[in-house]
């Protein structure tokens, strides 16, 4: 009864839902998000969206992080998933977030049965909760609340909440099978789960529990046509030709790396001088060069790819190797949930519950990493052929001296992630006897991450050791000071072998061992409330609810003792994340029907809440909401809401530990600026840089938490205005129901980290006038007038105002056809406001409408069942984006392509029922429709050209089969 009531306010109903329920009259008093108090939800006064069990299978998503991900309930938003591989994401590696209404997932909060799930994840930056950790198995619907609800559940519930409902009172014995196949990809990406549901029921108890196990394999950037070759597409502005350099070898667009022009490999770095250029290089003067047999004039051995003047597209950037890079990373999941109940029959008829659960989660995701080690002057590992060269000072492997030449070369490696998550909550619950309809429920919760992750790294201290060489007695070279080093392992001579790669075995095991870092994070909970009614007004009871919570949350990251260091060459160099944090909530809500059975006013409900909230880190503040339900009569409904929150900053945005990490040097703004567009060029020479500058050292970024730089916590208000149309249609033509939704959320002081690349590109692409100034991002940007290297700071600061407007437009439609019943669900999202003013004296900068954060999205699918048999199609849709507004560029004049068009993904599937079996077959991605391209920039992560936007489908066309059994 509560599914089908909740569908008639929902912003997007069940697709199934029963006809006959959904007219009811008499609906039982339920609890659902948005409100603690026991209600008929249909006069809630805030927008929520139900997908339900049947929905998700019909769907053939493969986990609950899919339902959630899906552009359904994300409005097509990016999210962190496991297309995130090799990316640097908060959680870390493998994690799967979700964050409504485009904002970060810190913003949203996630609950099961009412109660949060704590976050889970790798490294320093762990503040979301992890969606691999949900029980899959268990999960009855999902309801989600599209408005702010700080004062009802807490801070972080300032986009909105997501609340999962388990399968209650389970009886029996239920196994489930599903495997999701790709159907172009040789078995990469597939995905299959096991589950296993069981319940048990007495006179006064009640026990039920899953196991749930998902795996789902690799599928890398080999296993789809789009990701094989990473073009520039570049294009003349007036004509549309292609400016794209044609390699002579296929005489197609050349390949890069995933990004365009990407790392530099398969070369070597000296001093400039003069010699033989390569194939389509231009000039006479080479700083970057490849190895050729073929050449036998000038540089003997060598052709120049690189220097002034000199087109640096004539590189071999790409390596097959490349390939094996994850486009999905793959992971296995376990997870394991049980939950239950004992009558106490005291206590005002008490029950006595638990929820206990277990989750490990593995995955690992397959990488490329430049490898460039520092040959000194003087070095026995040069040829004689570069004893000239000069290619800069020692950078921390050549013990002082000078570096001749720099070699560049590709590695592949693979990270590993291990995360062990329980919770555990025990609870009691019962009437409160000397007060007539009043009940009471307390709880404890107690919430645990045990993480590890693993990867390979180069270690700077050994690599100076293992370059640090004289011939030995055998001829062969070893470690110069090998008695203080035992295990030292000598660096092989530079040669073109090394370039390709082919790097001495027992040399990698010394000098890139692997490193292990630990992350865990706690939360305790303590919570209670009370609900009941006050009294009784003409128009009905008043209800109210009142409650109390302690949390208490740590968070402790240890990285590997080389990297706390700063001794790992081209990564990441990370301090110790430690810190705790309680908060102490007093809150109560009321719900109090004014008007009712009136002229245009059937019912009149008005909704308010309220919360006192007490950090230890950012001391206390009240937030409150307001809402209001007006049902004007039997077909229009209006419902209205305002609210407040205050948001201290999460752990990890307060304590995480000074990191340094080192840029890749071609993702300088200033590389070849001449060829750019006039603001960068401008700006860039403005700086004293020579036309054909390159950087030559990696771009340092410095990054640090914001306890240490005085970040303050956020606030926000919330605005929701809706009306819900429901039509009393003639005998025959069936049920409609139609809502819109306006929101408006405004957060000052948002705690954020803008990111390098981003503040980087948009400083330089400021007016001359503000890159002088250094006004806005520029702020955060230094540069070393003597020798050009690049200094960024991106710490998490508070940008002064974060606003996000937009609407919500759902329409369901349900009739009798034939001998069966159609259901039409259609649900379509607008955002045309999506603002940061980064700082007080800025204007406002809109990133509605950028690639990654659509203005419109929608969904629709239309099902049609006949007893027992089920048939339904859907349909996916992202609109189209553009770069250019949020980049300062003008498409007219502009060689870059950066606008995607709309995204359609349609969906087939059937289910059938017989008796204890249920099968559900379909298709996915039915017209394997491949992401959108766009230009290969610095600005947009892409994978092949395609964005990496996760409303957008990489693993094509999919198969599905889901059955069940019950006993």
């Amino acid at each position: 009864m509560a599914g089908s009531a909740l569908a008639l306010t929902m912003s997007g109903a069940p697709a199934l839902a029963d006809a006959d329920q959904t007219q009811a009259t008499n609906v039982e008093d339920v609890v659902v998000v948005g409100s603690r108090i026991r209600r008929d939800v249909y006069n809630s006064p805030s927008p929520v969206q139900v997908v339900t069990r049947e929905d998700a299978t019909l769907q053939g998503y493969a986990s609950t992080a899919e339902v959630l991900q899906g552009t359904a309930i994300t409005g097509g938003a990016t999210q962190t998933d496991n297309s995130r591989a090799g990316f640097t994401v908060n959680g870390g590696a493998g994690v799967n977030t979700i964050g409504l209404r485009g904002m970060s997932p810190t913003r949203t909060l996630v609950l099961l049965n009412g109660r949060r799930v704590s976050p889970a994840g790798t490294r320093g930056s762990v503040g979301a909760a992890d969606l691999n950790v949900l029980p899959s198995a268990m999960i009855e619907r999902v309801e989600v609340l599209r408005d702010g609800a700080s004062s009802v559940y807490g801070s972080d519930a300032v986009a909105g909440v997501i609340n999962l409902q388990t399968r209650k009172n389970f009886e029996g014995l239920s196994v489930e099978a599903t495997a999701n196949v790709p159907m172009d990809a040789d078995g990469a990406g597939m995905s299959s789960r096991l589950s296993i549901v069981g319940g048990l029921r007495g006179a006064n108890w009640r026990l039920s529990g899953a196991a749930d196990y998902f795996e789902r394999n690799e599928m890398t950037l080999r296993d789809r046509d789009f990701t094989l070759c990473n073009r520039l597409m570049q294009r003349n502005p007036q004509t549309g030709a292609s400016l794209d350099y044609i390699d002579p070898n296929t005489g197609k667009a050349k390949c890069f790396p995933t990004n365009g022009s990407g790392a530099s490999i398969n070369l070597i770095g000296t001093g400039t001088r003069t010699g033989v250029g390569a194939p389509g290089a231009v000039g006479t003067q080479f700083n970057r060069w490849r190895p050729n047999s073929a050449v036998d004039t000038g540089f003997v051995g060598w052709e120049g790819v690189g220097g002034t003047g000199v087109n640096l597209d004539v590189r071999d950037s790409f390596d097959d190797r490349m390939l094996n890079r994850s486009l999905i990373s793959p992971t296995k999941t376990l997870n394991l949930y049980a939950e239950g109940g004992y009558g106490l029959n005291a206590l005002g008829d008490a029950e006595l519950y638990l929820e206990t659960m277990y989750s490990r989660r593995e995955s690992y995701q397959t990488g490329t990493r430049q490898f460039n080690p520092d040959y000194a002057v003087g070095s026995p590992l040069l040829p004689n052929s570069l004893s000239w060269s000069r290619y800069g000072a020692d950078e921390g492997m050549s013990k002082g001296k000078d570096v001749a030449v720099k070699a560049f070369t590709l590695e592949q490696n693979t990270a590993h992630q291990t995360v062990d998550f329980q919770r555990h909550v025990v609870g009691l619950k019962g009437d409160i006897t000397s007060l007539d309809g009043w009940r009471y429920d307390a709880y404890l919760s107690f919430a645990r991450s045990d993480a590890e992750y693993r990867q390979p790294q180069y270690l700077k201290s050994r690599l100076s050791e293992a370059l640090d060489v004289v011939v030995g007695p055998d001829g062969r070279f070893v470690c110069r000071e090998l008695a203080k080093n035992p295990g030292c392992v000598a660096a092989p001579a530079l040669s073109a072998d090394l370039l390709k790669g082919k790097v001495p075995a027992d040399f990698f095991a010394y000098v890139s061992p692997v490193h292990i870092g630990k992350t865990k994070y706690e939360e305790t909970v303590l919570a209670a409330g009370f609900d009941g009614p006050l009294w009784t007004l003409p128009a009905g009871q008043v209800m109210a609810y009142f409650g109390a919570e302690y949390r208490h949350a740590s968070l402790l990251d240890t990285p590997s003792e080389a990297s706390r260091a700063s001794d790992i060459l081209n990564y990441t160099s990370a301090g110790i994340t430690k810190g705790d944090d309680s908060v102490i909530e007093a809150f109560g809500e009321i719900d109090v029907p004014l008007l009712k059975d009136l002229p245009m006013i059937q019912d009149l409900n008005l909704t308010a809440s309220y919360r006192y909230t007490d950090y230890d880190s950012y001391g206390d503040d009240t937030t409150y909401k307001l809402g209001l339900f007006w049902k004007t009569n039997d077909w229009l409904n209006f419902r209205a809401s305002y609210g407040t929150s205050y948001r201290a900053p999460a752990l990890y945005e307060q304590y995480v530990g000074d990191t340094s990490s080192f840029g890749n040097a071609l993702l300088d703004p200033c590389n070849n600026f001449e060829s750019k567009d006039a603001y960068i060029k401008a700006n860039c020479a403005s700086e004293g840089l020579a036309p054909g500058f390159t950087q030559k050292g990696s771009i340092t970024v410095i990054q640090r938490g914001g306890a240490a730089t005085g970040l303050s916590a956020e606030t926000s208000s919330n605005l929701s205005l809706g009306a819900v149309f429901t039509p009393r249609l003639k005998q025959g033509w069936g049920d409609l129901a139609v809502a819109v939704d306006y929101y408006e959320i405004e957060v000052n002081n948002g705690v954020s980290r803008l990111g390098s690349a981003n503040i980087m590109n948009d400083c330089y692409a400021s007016t001359p006038d503000e890159f002088k100034a250094r006004t806005g991002l520029c702020r955060l940007i230094s540069r070393d007038p003597q020798t050009g290297h690049l200094r960024v700071i991106d710490s998490y600061v508070n940008i002064a105002t974060d606003v996000v407007k937009g609407w919500d437009y759902n329409l369901r439609y349900r009739n009798d056809v034939g001998p069966g019943q159609v259901a039409l669900n259609v649900a379509v999202s607008y955002t045309p406001t999506q603002e940061q003013m980064l700082f007080d004296d800025e204007p406002a900068i809109n990133s509605a409408g950028d690639i990654g954060s659509p203005r419109y999205s929608g969904t629709a699918d239309l099902a049609y069942s006949v007893d027992d048999w089920l048939v339904r199609w859907g349909t996916e849709w992202v609109g189209e984006m553009s770069g250019y507004e949020r980049r300062k560029l003008d498409p007219a004049t502009s060689i870059y392509n950066l606008r995607t068009p709309n995204y359609f993904l349609h969906h087939l599937s059937a289910q059938v029922r017989a008796h204890e079996w249920t099968a559900t077959v379909g298709v996915r991605n039915v017209f394997n429709v491949n992401p959108p391209e766009i230009s290969a920039t610095s600005w947009y992560s892409v994978f092949g050209n395609a964005p990496l936007v996760s409303s957008y489908d990489f693993a094509g066309r999919t198969a599905f089969i889901k059955l069940s059994r019950t006993f």
